[in-house]
């Protein structure tokens, strides 16, 4: 064994670096290497044997900035973060950098991405977003109509069983319509939906933004996981073959162009829309499910893809387009590569056409004789009972006074809200646990049955958003997870142990071990599903965890004690247990569990200084919790107030004042939570930070989060969505189109003119890992393009025209060059716009997976 020598190079005017002779050409790359990591780390020497993280105290912020600076050297190969992980010395990387014969076959390349056509003309932006106004007003003043009508007609019955009647008759009446209105649009404005693209803002774009938003605003979303879902979608000209169960309330929009075989599963959270945005176009394409196939949770199909029969895509995956998974393989990643990981992990039962039909006819009695009527039968009681509203009603009473309005409006909207968050409380901590009684874990049961409709019951009841927004990110969380049914073993209290989104498929299998931090958007699959049979198991998160943003955690991942789980990772369910490392990735790679930088605060986190700032934090979030209730009330009265006033004018304009009412209202809202969410901030903007989370800067930071948003939703797709965001803060430029876009801090987002932001996708300027909390700002240059699903971290700099691909995670620190094409999870450049996957090599296309057919 020939042992290497090491030597101190240095140049005149640049500090020295350690090398060891590995050859004239490999130790000049090491010597680049090294220089450039020693200015980042403003070091005297770096040793190429020095492990990056342990060693050297770097941390991946620095090490994107790493990437980054070599990138920009020409004649030097350009390294991922994914390198720097599983190569982390500078002489590792030096020599898998400069491999010239990998030992996986090189995988063909994939065509690029057709170029766009022209930009719309400006004028299209201003004459688009005026006509989708119009079209909210008409349709805001026709419901107003059909309301009032409905509500004349129902006060003319007498007695309570005729009131019934007549409320089911209406209801119904106006479900079925709500329902079909959206179909009778889709065939009349756009007829079957073919491959194509087009232009955003014009005229083709405004059909199709009217049947996405029709779609959207449809009320048999409700019904999905139901098989009358998928007879709507069927209606909408989607193939789908028998026994399909489609759990995802991503409603496709291009239904012409779905195809899914008999038998297929696609779980919740999963995008599958048949379109996306791309450099201000609309590009539509085809997605065919094959036979039997299996499509796993927060998994992303992009269009021309397809899963062959008896496939399986598993979660927080994404094939990109022109992938396609042949016939029986599995594959997972994003992109997604071939796998042996079953993810189908339920034995099948009986569930005929039979039990979904009775299932499916049993709901439709359900909502008509029931739901329905207590809807309308409600709120007309509310309307001819409750005094307030009643006397407005009456003919014979004089218009009342602001005297008279304001007391009626505080006592209504008091007795709604505060009534709503008690009741509301009571019912989520009791009924759950007794429905819960009536299905047992790890029992397989047939689906569209009994313990079926009770297991939705429970998620429905126990997933809604308001109690985790007003007690996550504060001790108090741990007490309401507790009363739902999580078991959180012996807690150590920090303070902000969960973030403000967690679900769940049910709360009574849930352990979260002590010391576990959990950031937005974890999603607990304690249930298992296939085509004919679910199952709830029991979910485990290890002691002494933490877990990033948007991740799915399956029941039996293989993650043990002190792991840390980044964003958007791809949790194993097979394999060794992981424990005490960091995980990375889809699929996911091995990190350091935690670096320098993260501990710097620690001290802050023991001892009798930890005790009086976790009191601190505790008051302070209790005063934020208590604003929140306040700002939604505040509003509650205000919508109410409005209400009544309505009321009061019916008699004198008629039905118009209710169609002047729906669009007050979103105007009203839209102008209220800015002005809430800008006078927190005190009108200016945020800055770059690093501290601990008892900073009591990261609990006013913590405060922003709470004020609500999600009445953003309602203009994806239109200008009006860009102008509210620059309402809030955000830099962005003109003609940007945002198809669902989110941002967690505005005012450190800059998104330059013409920028396409698909679905799905978000800009997250900051992160919290264990007690640290960081954020820094985040550019998106001009012309940019977000895919569906796409997350974007901060400190992150994307060059004009630059495209991020479907899911991927763009890490923090990275600097995408002008008109480069990245992606993946992390993200790395892709410069052929195609797929990594071995599927691609052995010349599998979407094309050729789509002769599935539909039995």
């Amino acid at each position: 064994m020939v042992e290497q020598s090491s030597e101190v190079v240095s140049e005149p005017d640049e500090p020295a670096v350690v090398l060891t002779g590995t050859g004239p050409r490999g130790a000049e790359t090491e010597r680049r290497l090294a220089q450039a990591l020693a200015d980042l780390l403003d070091a005297e020497t770096v040793p190429v044997d020095g492990h990056f993280f342990t060693d050297l105290g770097a941390n991946s912020l620095v090490m994107a900035q790493f990437c980054a600076r070599i990138r920009k050297a020409a004649d030097l190969p350009s390294p991922s973060m994914r390198d720097i992980y599983r190569h982390p010395t500078i002489r590792s990387l030096a020599a898998a950098l400069g491999e010239t014969a990998p030992a996986d076959p090189v995988p063909a390349p994939q065509p690029p991405e057709p170029a766009p056509g022209p930009r719309p003309a400006r004028w299209n932006h201003l004459v688009c977003g005026t006509l989708q106004l119009l079209v909210f007003l008409g349709y805001s003043l026709v419901s107003g109509y059909v309301t009032a009508a409905g509500y004349e007609w129902i006060a003319t019955g007498k007695g309570l069983a005729e009131v019934y009647l007549r409320s089911l008759l209406f209801g119904g009446s106006a479900f079925v319509a709500l329902c079909a209105f959206p179909v009778v649009a889709k065939w009349l404005l756009v007829g079957r939906w073919r491959p194509r693209e087009f232009p955003v803002w014009g005229l083709t774009y405004l059909r199709f933004w009217l049947v996405k938003a029709l779609l959207h605003a449809n009320p048999m979303v409700l019904l999905t996981g139901t098989p009358l879902y998928v007879l709507y979608l069927r209606a909408l000209g989607a193939r789908i073959g028998k026994g399909v169960t489609i759990l995802s309330h991503s409603v496709p929009v291009c239904t012409d162009l779905l195809t899914v075989g008999a038998g297929t599963v696609i779980r919740k959270d999963s995008f599958f829309l048949g379109y996306r945005a791309h450099a201000g176009h609309i590009q539509t394409g085809r997605i065919t499910l094959g036979t039997n196939a299996f499509v796993g949770e927060k998994t992303v199909l992009d269009i021309d893809t397809s899963v062959g029969d008896g496939a399986q895509l598993g979660h927080s995956s994404a094939l990109h387009r022109g992938q396609a998974v042949p016939d029986g393989e599995r594959w997972h990643g994003s992109p997604a590569e071939p796998t042996s990981t079953d993810y189908i992990r339920i034995a099948p039962a009986d569930c005929g056409t039979l039990r979904r039909a009775w299932f499916g006819l049993g709901t439709l009695l359900q909502l008509f004789l029931l739901y329905v009527p207590l809807a309308v039968g409600g709120a007309y009681m509310v309307f001819t009972e409750v005094p307030v509203i009643g006397k407005r009603l009456d003919s014979t009473t004089a218009a009342l006074g602001w005297s008279e309005l304001l007391p009626d409006a505080l006592l209504l909207s008091a007795v709604l809200f505060f009534g709503f968050l008690v009741f509301g409380l009571a019912a989520l901590c009791t009924l759950p646990r007794l429905l819960g009684l009536l299905v047992k874990p790890d029992k397989v049961y047939p689906l569209y049955g009994f313990h079926y409709a009770l297991q939705r019951t429970t998620a429905r009841m126990t997933n809604v958003r308001f109690f985790a927004w007003l007690f996550g990110d504060s001790s108090y969380i741990v007490g309401y997870l507790r009363g739902i049914g999580y078991d959180l073993s012996r807690v150590e209290q920090t303070g902000s142990n969960f973030g403000t989104e967690v679900q769940h498929e049910t709360p009574l299998l849930v352990t979260v071990g002590s010391g576990t931090m959990v950031a937005d958007g974890l999603s607990v699959l304690n249930a298992d599903f296939s085509s004919t049979s679910f199952r709830l198991s029991r979910a485990t998160i290890g002691a002494h965890n933490f877990l990033g943003n948007n991740i799915a955690y399956p029941a039996g991942a293989r993650t043990g004690e002190n792991c840390l789980l980044a964003t958007k990772v791809m949790v194993p369910i097979d394999g060794e247990i992981r424990e005490g490392v960091g995980l990375l990735g889809s699929p996911c790679f091995e990190i350091p569990r935690s670096v320098d930088r993260d501990a710097s605060f620690d001290h802050l986190r023991t001892g009798e200084t930890f005790r009086r700032r976790l009191a601190a934090k505790n008051r302070y979030n209790l005063r934020s919790m208590a604003l929140m209730l306040f700002v939604r009330w505040l509003h509650t009265f205000a919508l109410t107030l409005f209400g009544l006033a309505s009321v009061d004018l019916y008699g004198v304009v008629g039905q118009v004042v209710i169609a002047g009412y729906f669009a007050l209202t979103l105007a009203f809202s839209a102008a209220y939570f800015v002005l809430v969410e800008r006078c927190l901030a005190s009108f200016r903007a945020l800055r770059p930070r690093l501290c601990s989370i008892y900073d009591p800067y990261f609990w006013w930071h913590e405060r922003l989060w709470k004020v609500p948003d999600h009445f953003l939703n309602i203009f994806n797709g239109t200008p009006f969505k860009s102008l509210v965001w620059r309402l809030l803060g955000v830099r962005i430029g003109r003609r940007v189109f945002d198809d669902g876009c989110y941002l967690t801090e505005r005012t450190l987002a800059t998104i330059g003119d013409d920028c396409t932001l698909n679905a799905g996708s978000k800009i997250q300027c900051h992160s919290q890992e264990d007690g640290t909390f960081k954020s820094d700002v985040t550019t998106i240059g001009a012309g940019c393009t977000l895919g569906v699903s796409a997350h974007v971290h901060y400190g992150v700099t994307m060059g004009d025209g630059a495209v991020l691909a479907p899911d991927s995670f763009l890490m923090k620190g990275e600097e995408v060059p002008p008109n480069a094409r990245w992606g993946g999870n992390p993200a790395v450049d892709m410069p052929d716009g195609g797929s990594r996957s071995a599927g691609v090599a052995r010349g599998t296309t979407a094309a050729d997976a789509a002769t599935a057919t539909v039995n």
